[in-house]
């Protein structure tokens, strides 16, 4: 811009002198600092411009007789004023004058105008052109707006169309065309700084540029587009907004030339030739008899071209014979490819012995291997004869398709892995227990480990116990593998039974059958199930608070309990024990060891705390009307729920929420309503014998174990039958068991493994629970054809304790 204004400046100042310097008398103001607040007005004020244009327009009046004035009317018409002009004209002589780097032409001849385009006349009627006064040609200013004018060194910024907001963190805000950094503009200042210079005069026309981080003074010529802008104008003086019509046309008006006003058409433009009236009679045939119709001649319906050509076997055969009418045709079964034997270099595995021809003989074609064929080798294809049994055989295939019956099967073509379903990745469902971590290994006397028949975590998950064959019960850190305390339960119970201990070992030695902690962290005791007694143990490792409320629980069973119910008082007895077994773990704890004893009738299977710590159920299977008893602790009481036995009794369990009682027989889950007294339902489980049952933390699921290698999930809001059954395990399965806290289910079977899986319920009634197995654990020996005998979750963490015939407690954690 900068350098197409000087030269053009420098040409209307030569032509001024030559004009005998008539505007040099109007002297226009300078732009001092001074006068920079009158200036502003006079470019951006549009009631300064009203005042400047009247002032023009008398000028115009007075300089109308000028003949070198035609440039400025004209440039007048798009809005401008010619105080500006002149005001502009001699901000750039100054410039020119004090920098010096414009060299001004002496003569306008010299200088090479951009080329201008005559503005073509119009023809009238008579083909002449219109007499039009044309005012001087003016000149044209191009812009040349390249960015290599812009910026020929290189330093402006290149990043292109790109969020200026990305270089907020850096000092810098982009790179030029030599890779050098663009540093921001710093020392902006704020709105009043900026004010302060502009009124000052020597910034008063800066724009902030964004992208190469620096400030850019705006040049008259800028300025001026601005103005004009603002005024409604054309931005351009150059640009004419209501050009004069150019024809285009080359020649005169056709209609009055007389070329083809006159013309008359020929008759034969109007007349069918011979052609087409061939066609159009052979259409009316068609239609006459029948061949065509109106709308095919209308072209709404498309003819078929008889002689076109078409495709023989284009696929669609066996579609086109199954929609005609008629009996529905069946393809003919495709007869088999040839195999090895059928070849003339047949592998030695397929030619037969003397002894196989022999027996191929006697046989009927459709029982040998290969029919009528009998595999030969030939050292090369020329020496293949005719096939003998070729006419039979096409006699026998023709037999076939004329009088063997066939019918039509319709087979899906579904893809075998689409119908499985598709199942998250184990390691996108952790955590779950992978890795044998430690190993508890229960001290002994003899050369055969007791048997680990149950396992129990506290609820703090710091101590565990567990319960063998040999009668003792064993208390277990959790985290070194040491062992605490151990008591000799089958001593205490035989003597409580009154048996001589000496009389056999074998006789005397009983083995706990159930054992389970106390759900309640407050309470610090346990149930072991031994013989035909239940015995209540104090763990002795609670806390300040725990000790007091532990002692306060058990003050009843201390006292021998008061069965209130008759039916209930014939079927167990509470006994008090005077046993000190040593010192207690914990320094808050009195009491450690054995202090009461339910004795019952019949052998106890099972065990089962409720969640809350103060109630518990018993199952003795051989009992009867009492094979199942509710025991309240708080108050030494009993109650025998039923008044008869529907089958017999395996195991018990309370449900989390509801007051409801889970009984499981040997082949079906009874579900009882404790309140009222009433049976809720029956869940058939269809297995042979139940060994292990537990409840889902929510109390809307449960999943049984049984002895025929069984797993069975049921949902209880959705059916009495089960939701699934599960059968991974080889042998029959000891124990099952839900995580409280973690979506996980774990199965131990006598195979020695422990299937362990993800198991999501979800709130969502209209979503199935999510079952999918994670990881099977092994560490465990078969001894004497049993496994893993008893399984128990960590409460708190993701581990799993395992006890087995091995005599091993095992704890597998996440790892």
């Amino acid at each position: 811009w900068s350098a197409s204004i000087c030269k053009t400046m420098a040409a209307k100042k030569n032509k001024s002198h030559k004009n005998t310097l008539m505007k040099k008398s109007e002297t226009p103001p300078d732009l001092d600092p001074a006068s920079a607040s009158e200036e502003e007005e006079s470019v951006y004020d549009s009631d300064g411009y009203d005042d400047e244009q009247s002032e023009d327009s008398n000028d115009d009046d007075i300089n109308d007789e000028d003949p070198d004035s035609d440039d400025e009317e004209e440039f007048e018409d798009q809005g401008s004023s010619d105080e500006d002009e002149d005001i502009l004209e001699k901000q750039r002589e100054d410039d020119d004058s004090s920098e010096g780097d414009v060299e001004i032409l002496d003569e306008i001849e010299d200088y090479e105008a951009p080329r201008t385009w005559k503005k073509q006349a119009k023809r009238n009627v008579a083909g002449h052109e219109k007499e039009i006064t044309s005012k001087e040609a003016n000149w044209v200013h191009a812009d040349d707006l390249s960015s290599d004018d812009e910026d020929e060194a290189g330093f402006g910024n290149r990043i292109g169309r790109i969020p200026l907001h990305w270089y907020d963190e850096y000092d810098h805000i982009g790179y030029d065309a030599h890779g050098s950094k663009v540093i921001k503009l710093d020392g902006k200042g704020d709105r009043l700084d900026q004010a302060i210079s502009n009124a000052e005069g020597f910034k008063r026309f800066m724009v902030d540029d964004a992208l190469n981080g620096k400030e850019i003074e705006l040049s008259e010529r800028q300025l001026e587009l601005i103005r004009r802008v603002q005024g409604g104008a054309f931005a351009h003086p150059e640009f004419d907004g209501n050009p004069d019509y150019i024809d285009y046309f080359s020649g005169v008006d056709k209609e009055i030339s007389g070329l083809t006003s006159g013309r008359i058409e020929r008759k034969s433009k109007f007349q069918s030739n011979a052609y087409e009236r061939i066609q159009i009679q052979k259409l009316l045939e068609e239609l006459k008899e029948g061949k065509i119709t109106i709308d095919q001649l209308r072209g709404k319906m498309k003819t078929k071209d008889k002689n076109e050509p078409y495709l023989l076997w284009t696929g669609d055969e066996e579609d086109e014979l199954a929609m005609r009418k008629g009996p529905q045709h069946l393809p003919a079964p495709k007869l088999p490819p040839p195999g090895h034997a059928e070849s003339y270099i047949p592998p030695d595995e397929y030619l037969p012995t003397e002894k196989d021809l022999k027996e191929w003989e006697d046989m009927d074609p459709i029982d040998r291997p290969h029919g009528l064929l009998v595999p030969k080798k030939f050292d090369n294809l020329r020496s293949v004869g005719a096939y003998q049994h070729s006419v039979r055989e096409a006699f026998q295939r023709c037999l076939d398709l004329y009088l063997c019956p066939r019918s039509m099967k319709r087979r899906l073509n579904i893809d075998p892995e689409s119908l499985v379903p598709k199942l998250p990745k184990a390691q996108d469902l952790r955590p779950f227990p992978t890795t044998k971590c430690i190993e508890y290994k229960t001290p002994y006397d003899g050369d055969v480990a007791p048997v680990i028949r149950c396992v129990s975590p506290s609820p703090d998950g710091n101590y565990l116990a567990s319960g063998a064959s040999d009668g003792i019960v064993r208390l277990w850190e959790v985290q070194t593998s040491r062992l605490l305390r151990s008591w000799n339960i089958s001593k205490i119970v035989t003597q409580l039974e009154g048996k001589d201990a000496k009389s056999s070992e074998s006789d005397s030695i009983l083995t706990i059958t159930s054992l389970e902690w106390n759900p309640n962290k407050l309470h610090h005791c346990l149930l072991a199930a031994i013989g035909k007694c239940i015995v209540i143990i104090a763990t002795g490792t609670g806390n300040a608070d725990g000790s007091v409320v532990t002692k306060a629980l058990l003050t009843p069973a201390k006292n021998g309990g008061k069965v209130t119910n008759d039916r209930a008082a014939k079927a167990v007895q509470w006994k008090a024990m005077a046993v000190d077994d040593g010192k207690p773990v914990s320094a808050y704890d009195e009491n450690s060891g054995p202090i009461a004893a339910l004795q019952t009738t019949r052998e106890v299977a099972s065990v089962r705390w409720h969640k809350k710590g103060d109630y518990f159920v018993s199952v003795s299977p051989k009992a009867g009307a009492g094979a199942v008893l509710i025991h309240q602790l708080s108050k030494g009481n009993s109650q025998q729920p039923f008044s008869k036995n529907k089958g017999e009794a395996q195991l018990a369990c309370f449900h989390p929420n509801k007051p409801f009682l889970f009984v499981a027989s040997p082949q079906h889950v009874r579900i009882y309503h404790l309140v009222k007294q009433s049976m809720v339902k029956r869940l058939i489980s269809g297995c042979r014998w139940i060994s292990s049952m537990d409840v889902h933390p929510t109390g809307d699921h449960l999943i049984v174990g049984s002895l025929d290698r069984r797993m069975v999930w049921f949902d209880l809001d959705l059916s009495n039958t089960p939701y699934k059954t599960l059968k991974y395990h080889e042998r029959a399965l000891r124990s099952v068991g839900y995580h409280s806290k973690y979506p996980l289910m774990a199965s131990a079977s006598d195979d020695g493994a422990v299937h362990v899986f993800h198991s999501m319920v979800y709130s969502d009634l209209m979503r199935n629970p999510l079952l999918v197995p994670v990881k099977i654990l092994r560490g465990h020996t078969v001894t004497n054809k049993l496994g893993i005998l008893t399984i128990a979750f960590h409460p708190t963490q993701p581990w799993i304790f395992t006890g087995g015939a091995d005599g091993r407690i095992i704890l597998f954690q996440d790892i």
